[in-house]
C-alpha cells in the first residue's frame, strides 16, 4: 500500500515539475534558451580550467624544466587563452544569473495573476471548505518557494547537470580505465541520493501542509482576538497552536535532517573516490597501463573533485526543489478546481419602452432594465421588463445530498412586495437568499425571476439586479466614498452623498475628521459595528437594485440607531421586491408576507395581523412565549 502511495506521489511530483517547467519555457522561451547556452558555456569554461592542467604540465611546464634558457612565450600564450576562456565563463555566468532573476519574477507574476483570476471564478463552496489562511498561504509561502527554485535551484541544477556530462566526457577521454571507477561511484551516489531524497521529499510535502494549517489558524485567531479574550480562551488557543506547531516542527526537522545528510554523505563518497582514483591511477602509471602521465593524473584528480561537486550542489538544492514542488502542487490543485458553472444566456440590458408598449434595447442609461432572452429554437430575441417578480416552485436543496436543508418550498414575491423570513438558526432562512443569487443551485424545483428560470440567467447579470446587505459587513481598505461606490463603480460624488443620506449614514460620516475621504483599513475596525452596517446599507442603496436582500441587516445596530436606520431602510425598500431575514420581529411588522420556517419547511405564512390571529409559532415568538434560538 505504501509503495503504491509512494509511486503515486512520484508521478504527481513529476507531473508538477513538468507543468512548472512549462510556465518557464512558454513565458520566456527565448530567454530560457539563452540561459541554457550560457550555462553550457560556463560549464565548458569551468571544465577547461581542469583539462588545461594536463596540457600545461605535459606540453609546457615539464619540457621547460632543466632548460638553461627556457622560452616562456608559448606558456604565456596558453595562459592567455585560458584566461580568455575563464573570462567568457564568468560573463556567461553573470548573464544567465541575471536572466534567471527576470524569468523567476516573471513566472511568479504570471502564476499569481492566474491564481487570482481563477480564484474569482471559484464557487462559494470552495471558500466554505478552505480557510482564508490556507488560501493566503498559496500566495505567500508556496509562491516564495517557487521564486527560490526558479531563480536559484533550476540554474544550479542545470549547471551541475551540464558539468557532470561535460566532466564525464573529459574524464573518458583522459582515461577510460579510471572512468570505470567513476561510474561505480556515480551508481553509489545515485542510490544514496534516491533513498535520502525520497524521505526528505515526503516530509517537505508534509511541512508545506502543516505550514498552511498554521497560517490558517493564526489568521483565524487574529480575527477572533476579542472573542478569545472575552471568553478567556488564551490558554486553549496556545495549546492548539502548540499542537500544530509541534506537527510542523516534526515534519520540518525530519525534512531538513534528511536534506542536510545528503551533502556530507555525497561529499564523503567524493573524497573516497578521490583517494581510490589516486591509488588506482598511481598503480596504472607505475605498471605502464593506460598511458597515464603526471599531467593526466593532475587533471583527472581535479576532475574527480569537479565531478563530485555538482552532486553536492544538487543535494544542497534538493530541499528547495522539493519544497517548491510541494508548494506548486498545492497551487496547481487550486488552479485545477472547477470554476463556477454558468450556463445562463439571458442577459440584463438597458431598455426603453416604445409608445406601442414594446421594449427596445439601448446603450443609454434609461433607468429601465430588461432581460434579453435569445431563443435558440427559432433565433428570435425577446425582452422582458425587469420588475422583481421572484417565485419558488417545489424547491428542495441541501449543501450535500445526504442532508437536505429546504424541503418542497414554494413561495412568491410580487414586484414591490416585502417578504420576511422568521425561524430559528438552521431553519434555512439564509439558504433561501443564497439560492436567489445562485451562490448555490437547487437540487430540485425551480426559481423564476420575472417568469424566467434563474438557471437561464447569466450569474453576473442576475447578481447585478440584486442588492444584498449581509449580517457580517465587510469593508475594503480605502476611503468611505470608495467603499460606498463599491455598489456602483462609476457613481458620482452626488450619488454617493444621496445614498449615504438615504441610509442615514451621512450624519456620522460628516463628523469624521476627513468625512467621506476618511481612510479605512482592517475591515473598518475604527468604526462601530453599527456604522459599518450603515455603510453596507448605503452601498446597496447606490446600486439601486430592483430586488433587495436584507440578511439580518440591523442585527448589529442598537435600538436607538435601528429606529433611525429603519426610516432609511423604508426609503430604500420603496418600489423594490425585498427579502428580509430578521430576529427582531419589530422590523418586519409591515411586511406584505411573513414566512415562519422550521427545519426547512414553511409552517406558517401570512401578514403580521393574520399570523397573530392564528396564535401559532409566530404569535408565541411575538408575545415572548417562545424565543428564537
Amino acid at each position: 500500500m505504501s509503495e503504491q502511495k509512494g509511486a503515486s506521489m512520484n508521478r504527481n511530483t513529476i507531473k508538477t515539475a513538468k507543468r512548472l517547467l512549462g510556465y518557464v519555457t512558454s513565458t520566456y522561451k527565448v530567454q530560457f534558451v539563452l540561459v541554457l547556452i550560457c550555462i553550457l558555456i560556463s560549464s565548458i569554461a569551468t571544465i577547461s580550467v581542469s583539462l588545461s592542467l594536463r596540457y600545461l604540465l605535459d606540453d609546457f611546464i615539464i619540457p621547460l624544466i632543466g632548460q638553461e634558457s627556457p622560452n616562456f612565450s608559448e606558456l604565456y600564450t596558453a595562459l592567455g587563452i585560458l584566461g580568455c576562456i575563464f573570462l567568457l565563463g564568468v560573463l556567461a555566468t553573470f548573464l544567465y544569473t541575471r536572466l534567471m532573476v527576470v524569468i523567476g519574477q516573471g513566472v511568479l507574476k504570471r502564476v499569481r495573476d492566474e491564481m487570482f483570476e481563477h480564484m474569482q471564478t471559484l464557487p462559494i463552496r470552495y471558500f466554505d471548505q478552505n480557510t482564508n489562511g490556507s488560501i493566503m498561504s498559496l500566495y505567500t509561502n508556496d509562491t516564495d518557494t517557487l521564486r527560490q527554485m526558479i531563480s536559484q535551484s533550476i540554474p544550479q541544477v542545470l549547471m551541475s547537470s551540464f558539468t557532470i556530462v561535460v566532466t564525464f566526457i573529459a574524464m573518458l577521454v583522459l582515461s577510460p580505465a579510471l572512468t570505470l571507477l567513476a561510474v561505480v561511484m556515480i551508481g553509489i551516489m545515485f542510490l544514496v541520493s534516491r533513498k535520502i531524497g525520497g524521505n526528505s521529499g515526503k516530509y517537505f510535502i508534509r511541512q508545506q501542509l502543516d505550514l498552511a494549517k498554521i497560517t490558517g489558524f493564526v489568521e483565524e485567531r487574529m480575527n477572533g482576538q476579542r472573542v478569545i479574550k472575552v471568553f478567556n480562551h488564551e490558554q486553549i488557543s496556545k495549546e492548539e497552536f502548540d499542537e500544530l506547531n509541534e506537527s510542523l516542527f516534526v515534519s520540518a526537522s525530519r525534512a531538513h535532517t534528511f536534506a542536510s545528510m545528503m551533502g556530507p554523505i555525497i561529499g564523503n563518497i567524493g573524497n573516497l573516490q578521490f583517494v581510490l582514483t589516486a591509488i588506482l591511477g598511481g598503480f596504472l602509471s607505475i605498471m605502464g597501463i593506460g598511458n597515464i602521465t603526471l599531467g593526466v593524473m593532475a587533471s583527472y584528480l581535479q576532475f574527480t573533485k569537479s565531478f563530485t561537486q555538482p552532486f553536492m550542489q544538487v543535494a544542497q538544492q534538493f530541499n528547495a526543489i522539493i519544497m517548491a514542488l510541494a508548494g506548486a502542487e498545492r497551487i496547481f490543485n487550486m488552479m485545477d478546481e472547477e470554476s463556477e458553472k454558468d450556463e445562463g444566456y439571458v442577459t440584463l440590458v438597458n431598455a426603453k419602452k416604445n409608445p406601442d408598449g414594446t421594449i427596445t434595447e439601448t446603450q443609454e442609461r434609461t433607468g429601465m432594465w430588461a432581460w434579453k432572452h435569445p431563443h435558440q429554437a427559432d433565433g428570435t430575441v425577446t425582452y422582458t421588463e425587469l420588475k422583481g417578480d421572484v417565485r419558488f416552485f417545489d424547491m428542495t436543496f441541501g449543501y450535500d445530498e445526504d442532508h437536505m436543508v429546504l424541503h418542497d418550498l414554494s413561495l412568491y414575491a410580487k414586484p414591490g412586495q416585502k417578504l420576511a423570513f422568521v425561524g430559528s438558526t438552521g431553519a434555512g432562512k439564509t439558504t433561501i437568499t443564497n439560492l436567489i443569487n445562485r451562490f448555490y443551485d437547487v437540487q430540485d424545483g425551480k426559481i423564476r425571476y420575472d417568469g424566467i428560470n434563474i438557471n437561464k440567467i447569466k450569474k453576473a447579470d442576475l447578481r447585478r439586479s440584486l442588492g444584498i446587505v449581509l449580517q457580517d459587513t465587510h469593508l475594503f481598505t480605502g476611503t468611505i466614498m470608495e467603499n460606498i461606490r463599491y455598489g456602483k463603480l462609476d457613481a458620482t460624488e452626488e450619488e454617493v452623498y444621496r445614498a449615504a443620506k438615504l441610509a442615514h449614514a451621512d450624519q456620522f460620516i460628516q463628523m469624521l475628521p476627513k468625512g467621506y475621504h476618511t481612510y479605512l483599513s482592517g475591515d473598518g475596525e475604527e468604526l462601530s459595528q453599527g456604522q459599518r452596517q450603515l455603510l453596507a446599507i448605503a452601498r446597496a442603496a447606490i446600486a439601486d437594485p430592483p430586488v433587495l436582500i436584507l440578511d439580518e441587516a440591523t442585527s448589529s445596530i442598537d435600538t436607538r440607531t435601528e429606529s433611525i436606520v429603519q426610516q432609511g431602510m423604508d426609503n430604500l425598500m420603496k418600489g423594490r421586491t425585498v427579502f428580509v431575514i430578521a430576529h427582531r420581529l419589530s422590523t418586519i411588522r409591515n411586511s406584505d408576507a411573513i414566512m415562519v420556517l422550521e427545519h426547512g419547511r414553511i409552517i406558517e405564512r401570512g401578514d403580521h395581523e393574520e399570523l397573530l390571529a392564528m396564535k401559532g409559532t409566530y404569535y408565541q415568538l411575538y408575545t415572548g412565549k417562545l424565543e428564537l434560538s
